[in-house]
């Protein structure tokens, strides 16, 4: 297959590489020329221009920084892209901008179909990963064999055009709170003489993340009842990690927003249900 990849950065170069040893074609154009030209000893042809990458390909792939910059880059060239040649966009974008998009080339008559990874620069280039995709299920059967090439799993998240964009920031979300919480995590223990080895390695003993499935699950049938750790509770515990980061001259980040949570959950009359009955709407 002649594919045109736009965007060569980690990502898209480990893609490139992978696409390669698959025998395709890839003709490549980044914004900093030098990152696609590099791929020229993997056997790539680069390009000054999108427009150039992409005249006479089978398929566009691309993967870039935001919604501005994938239209920035697409939307010169609408009137070059041929009606059979369609676009998989791999950026991490938001909602509704992606369904806007999606449904802006379907007037076009051309086929856009969303597909980001959670994945990194080595998983791109082994070809191992994961790849959520959306929007009519025939683009999805389509283009499943090539795209498991180049990730392992793809997940289907279904027909609205959003979707994928979606799901992306929840696991993006969850990934970077978990940053915030490791701040927070080694702040107390600063404020506590505990060092910072030793405050992580006891994940390797208890892991919360375990609880996540069943307290989702909870969430959402709405079950918070009989409570196994009261928010009235989990709110003392929050008093008492701030207090005592306070009593250190420690600043924590999450558990502000955490006791905020709580207390608009006390407030509505939640108080005796499980503490996760916050993440209600």
């Amino acid at each position: 297959m002649k594919i045109a990849w736009l965007g060569t950065g980690m990502m898209g170069s480990g893609f490139v590489r992978n696409l390669r040893k698959h025998g395709h074609e890839v003709r490549v154009w980044n914004r900093s020329a030098d990152k696609a030209q590099a791929l020229e000893s993997d056997g790539a042809k680069a390009f000054t221009t999108p427009a150039e990458a992409v005249r006479d390909v089978d398929r566009i792939h691309l993967i870039l920084s935001d919604d501005a910059s994938v239209d920035a880059v697409l939307e010169p060239i609408a009137d070059q892209i041929p009606v059979a040649t369609w676009m998989v966009d791999h950026t991490t974008t938001a909602p509704t901008p992606t369904a806007e998009r999606t449904a802006r080339w379907d007037a076009r008559g051309r086929t856009y179909v969303h597909a980001p990874v959670f994945m990194g620069p080595s998983n791109a280039l082994e070809g191992t990963g994961l790849m959520l995709i959306c929007g009519e299920k025939s683009r999805h059967d389509a283009l499943l064999s090539d795209l498991q090439a180049m990730t392992g799993t793809v997940s289907y998240v279904g027909t609205e055009p959003h979707r994928a964009a979606t799901f992306k920031l929840i696991g993006n979300l969850s990934l970077i709170a978990i940053t915030g919480i490791l701040a927070d995590v080694n702040r107390l223990a600063k404020a506590s003489n505990v060092s910072t080895d030793d405050a992580m390695a006891f994940f390797q003993q208890f892991n919360p993340g375990a609880s996540i499935p069943a307290r989702g699950t909870s969430v959402s049938l709405g079950q918070f009842s009989p409570a196994s750790f009261e928010m009235t509770m989990a709110r003392k515990d929050v008093r008492l990690i701030l207090e005592q980061a306070k009593r250190a001259g420690v600043e924590l980040f999450v558990m502000p927003g955490v006791a905020a949570l709580l207390d608009a959950g006390i407030a509505r009359g939640d108080g005796s249900l499980d503490s996760h009955a916050a993440a209600r709407l």
